[in-house]
């Protein structure tokens, strides 16, 4: 049995060594890479939360102080979170809240009445902005058809 094949595979070791290094380094540099990534998205979704209560603390403002629609002015609720009445771009000048009038409701005959409001919000939160739509019924209210004798 001839062993001289043995002595031409000595360096051998060191190249595998070196190749499973590398690949192990790659695999370290994914890692860290994918949870940076996820880090940054987790921090987005965070700042998104913020700014959806923010603009759902506005909504609570605008339920409050019905039947009066004015505006809620830009109000800042924690370190850099804010709500004001209105869409996203209309922080700089809020937009007041709107008025529907009178409306029926079923179960209710025409002698009586609701008033209906719909109160947008919007929040921002370190860049994140948020929009909160909401629709509200007052009432009932006497519709002034009632008949006097």
């Amino acid at each position: 049995m001839s062993h001289h094949g043995l002595k031409n595979e000595k360096g051998m070791v060191w190249v595998l060594a070196l190749l499973m290094l590398l690949v192990l380094t790659l695999l370290g540099i994914s890692s860290v890479s994918t949870s940076i990534f996820e880090t940054n998205i987790s921090g987005n979704d965070r700042f998104g939360a913020d700014a959806f209560y923010a603009a759902e603390a506005g909504i609570h403002v605008g339920l409050d102080q019905i039947p009066s629609t004015d505006p809620i002015a830009r109000t800042r609720i924690g370190e850099e979170s804010y709500f004001w009445s209105g869409g996203p771009n209309d922080k700089g000048s809020p937009k007041a809240l709107q008025s529907f009038g009178l409306h029926q409701k079923s179960g209710y005959d025409a002698s009586w009445a609701f008033k209906r409001y719909q109160v947008n919000a919007s929040g921002e939160s370190f860049g994140a902005a948020r929009e909160v739509e909401v629709q509200a019924s007052m009432g009932p209210f006497s519709a002034g058809t009632e008949y006097n004798n």
